[in-house]
C-alpha cells in the first residue's frame, strides 16, 4: 500500500507537469497584434519547437494519468496476522499471506481475513427449566483455520458473516444448557454451568465452521428482581435454620461437657473421699496393729514374769526347746516347762493366778495360750513378730 501511494504521488506530479508544459506551449505560440492594429500579427517565439513540447506535455500528462489510474491500486499489502483470498474476476485464484503483492486491481480482488483470535461479547436472555427468565452474558473467542480460508470465503463470504453464525449457535447452545436445569439448581451449581456451556458450544461448532473455539465463558447470569428477592429470603431462612441448629448443637455440646465435668468432679470427690477413708482405715488398722503388738509384748513379758515367779517359789523351770526362725520369716517360740512335783497347793495357786492373768492378756487375738496342766505346765511364749498359737 505504501508503494502504491508513493507511485500515485509521483504519477500525479508528472501528469501535472505535462499539463503545465502543454498550456505553456499554447501561450508561446499565440500571435500578438501590432501597435497600430493594421499589420498582421508576428510569432514571438520558435513555433515548431513549442508546438512539439506542447503535444509532448499533453501526451505525458495523459500517460501518467493512465498510470495513476492503473498502477498504485494494483499494489496490495497483507499485514501480519491476516490472510487474503485473491479473486480473479470473481473466481478464487489464490491465497496470500503477510507481504506486499502486485495484482491488477481491475481483474484481481483481495478479501482480507483477520487470522488473529476473535472475541465475541454476547448478551441475550434465556429461560430455566422452571420458566424463570435470566439475562446472560458470554464471551466467545475463536480463531479461523487459515488452511480453510478458501472454504470460508466460499461458504460465508466474509468474516462478519462467519462471526454472526458463531454468535447465533453460541446463544442457542447456551439457552439449551440453561433450560435443562431449574433456576435454583443453576444458582447452586453456578460454577459448573459455564463449563457445560463451553462444551456444548465447542461440540456444536464443528469442523464445518472452519474455526477453532478457544474459550466460551458464561460471564454473568441475572435473574429477575422478584426471583432474586425470593432466593435471598430463602437463603436468609436457611441461614437462620443453620444458626438455630448450630445453637442447639452448641447447647448440647455444652450440656454434655458440663455433665462430663460434673461426672469427673464427682468421681474425683468420690476418689478423694475413698482415699481419705482408706487413709483413716489404714490409720485405724495401724493403731490396732500397734495395740496388738503392745498386747503381744505385754503378754510375753507377763509370761516371762510368771516363769520368774515360778523360779522364785522354788519350782523348776526347764527350757524344752529353743526358738526357731523358719524359712518364711516366722519364729517358733521357745518352750518352757514348770515342774510341780512336791509343790504345795498354795504355790500352785499363785502360779495359776499368773497363768489366768496371762490368759486374760492373750485374749487380744481371740486365742488362748497353749497351757498343759498336770504334774507340770507347758507355756508357749510368743516372740516379737509372731502370733500366739503358731
Amino acid at each position: 500500500m505504501a508503494i502504491g501511494i508513493v507511485l500515485g504521488l509521483l504519477f500525479a506530479l508528472l501528469m501535472a507537469a505535462g499539463i503545465v508544459v502543454f498550456f505553456l506551449g499554447t501561450k508561446k505560440t499565440s500571435k500578438l497584434p501590432r501597435g497600430n492594429g493594421r499589420t498582421p500579427a508576428v510569432e514571438t517565439t520558435n513555433k515548431p519547437l513549442w508546438k512539439i513540447l506542447r503535444w509532448a506535455g499533453l501526451g505525458a500528462g495523459v500517460l501518467f494519468a493512465l498510470l495513476l489510474f492503473f498502477i498504485p491500486g494494483s499494489f496490495h499489502t497483507v499485514n501480519a496476522g491476516e490472510i487474503a483470498v485473491v479473486k480473479h474476476l470473481g473466481d478464487i485464484k489464490s491465497v496470500r499471506t503477510a507481504g506486499t503483492y502486485f495484482d491488477f486491481w481491475i481483474t484481481e480482488e483481495y478479501e482480507v481475513y483477520d487470522a488473529k483470535v476473535q472475541t465475541l461479547d454476547i448478551r441475550d436472555n434465556a429461560y430455566s427449566l422452571d420458566a424463570q427468565t435470566m439475562d446472560i452474558c458470554m464471551t466467545v473467542q475463536y480463531q479461523i483455520d487459515t488452511s480453510k480460508v478458501k472454504e470460508i470465503a466460499t461458504t460465508y463470504g466474509s468474516l462478519e458473516a462467519l462471526s454472526a453464525k458463531i454468535r447465533s449457535v453460541s446463544i442457542e447452545r447456551a439457552k439449551s444448557v440453561l433450560s435443562s436445569d431449574s433456576a435454583m439448581k443453576i444458582i447452586e451449581t453456578r460454577e459448573s454451568v459455564s463449563p457445560k456451556v463451553e462444551t456444548a458450544i465447542k461440540s456444536a461448532i464443528s469442523e464445518s465452521y472452519y474455526v477453532t473455539i478457544n474459550t466460551a465463558v458464561l460471564t454473568n447470569i441475572d435473574f429477575s428482581d422478584a426471583f432474586e428477592q425470593t432466593v435471598e429470603q430463602k437463603m436468609i431462612a436457611e441461614q437462620q435454620q443453620l444458626q438455630a441448629q448450630y445453637e442447639a448443637e452448641k447447647a448440647k455440646i455444652e450440656a454434655e461437657a458440663a455433665a462430663q465435668v460434673a461426672k469427673i468432679k464427682a468421681e474425683a470427690e468420690l476418689s478423694v473421699a475413698k482415699l481419705a477413708a482408706e487413709a483413716r482405715i489404714a490409720a485405724a488398722q495401724g493403731d490396732a496393729k500397734a495395740q496388738v503388738e503392745i498386747a503381744k509384748a505385754e503378754a510375753r513379758a507377763t509370761k516371762l514374769k510368771s516363769l520368774e515367779v515360778a523360779r522364785m517359789l522354788g519350782f523348776e523351770v526347764i527350757k524344752v526347746s529353743e526358738e526357731v526362725k523358719n524359712d518364711d520369716g516366722t519364729i517358733v517360740e521357745a518352750e518352757y516347762e514348770i515342774k510341780f512335783d512336791g509343790a504345795s497347793d498354795e504355790k500352785i495357786a499363785v502360779i495359776a493366778e499368773y497363768l489366768k492373768y496371762i490368759e486374760y492378756l492373750s485374749k487380744w487375738n481371740g486365742e488362748l495360750p497353749d497351757v498343759i496342766t498336770g504334774d507340770s505346765a507347758t507355756i508357749m511364749i510368743p516372740m516379737p513378730g509372731t502370733t500366739v498359737g503358731q
